[in-house]
């Protein structure tokens, strides 16, 4: 039985690439009663029923998916944040990638408009990149007006499957059409309360380019942690999660807690003091929600 990956889906279609040719398939009846719909980025397998066409009879095991856009199997998220017109904001980007953390995906950071900066701006940026390299994350800071630069975007996303998110204006557009103009992005503005764009685009599609994949919508719309548990948190702060170990309680929240490794290494200057800010706020905020049923 043939095999391949989802690309499009579009109106109950799903067109499925092989290693030769496109397919237009629909899911098979059983999936409905399994709950299970097959997302774009799938690996499927399928029956060929006519030239070109098909039904999917099995999808295959998936590493991770998102709900915005709904897609499957990514390895990388970009966060494009800009320097300034919206303001540089390390608690929005902290909230980026500790929802990219949590499923499992590589964050990479781009912050754009860095040439619309002083120099006591750009400098702040750049001891911003020092600490988010130090932790472990690609971050690169890109001008508006050398449109040669936005290329060097190309060189992550070879080799990967990669969803872009930010807030509205940061020029998530900009950067990739410049790249490849068939990435027509496009959100209405952002909700600043809820931090949702609506999304304009009709249908998810996985675009090729340079040796790569990209969403042609882009994700992570809603910051908020419905789907991550206070025990959870830390380990989408890697610096957080490598110390977890070594703190005197099994089980440690890093915040009330006595010896804690978290908290030491926060007063000798080894984790941010804004990035544990951000951590405690988190947390506070997913121990106050309220319980679903």
């Amino acid at each position: 039985m043939p095999e391949g990956r989802i690309m499009k889906a579009l109106s109950g279609f799903y067109y499925v690439h092989t290693s030769d040719d496109v397919y237009q398939c629909k899911g098979r009846g059983v999936f409905r009663k399994k709950n299970i719909t097959p997302l774009v980025g799938d690996f499927v397998s399928f029956d060929i029923r006519e030239e070109n066409e098909g039904y999917i009879t099995e999808v295959k095991q998936r590493t991770n998916e998102l709900i915005r856009p709904p897609i499957a199997n990514i390895t990388q998220a970009i966060i494009v944040g800009s320097a300034i017109e919206p303001d540089f904001s390390t608690t929005l980007l902290d909230r980026f990638l500790v929802l990219i953390e949590a499923k499992g995906i590589t964050p990479t950071i781009f912050v754009t408009k860095i040439d619309l900066l002083t120099t006591q701006q750009l400098a702040e940026i750049k001891d911003y990149q020092r600490d988010y390299e130090k932790i472990g994350y690609a971050m690169e800071l890109f001008s508006a007006k050398e449109p040669r630069e936005i290329h060097r975007i190309k060189d992550y996303l070879k080799d990967n499957v990669t969803v872009i998110a930010g807030q509205s204006g940061v020029g998530k557009s900009t950067l990739l059409n410049t790249i490849s103009p068939e990435l027509l992005l496009k959100t209405a503005d952002i909700s600043k309360s809820l931090g949702r764009g609506k999304h304009t685009t009709r249908h998810v599609e996985l675009i090729e380019i340079n040796d790569g994949l990209v969403a042609d919508t882009p994700g992570f719309s809603a910051l908020d942690f419905d789907e991550i548990e206070a025990e959870q948190l830390s380990d989408c702060f890697p610096e957080i999660r490598a110390l977890a170990d070594q703190c005197k309680f099994r089980g440690c929240l890093h915040a009330k807690e006595p010896k804690c490794a978290v908290k030491e290494a926060v007063e000798q200057g080894d984790i941010p003091d804004y990035r544990y800010e951000h951590y405690v706020n988190f947390l506070d905020e997913i121990q106050s929600r309220k319980p679903r049923y």
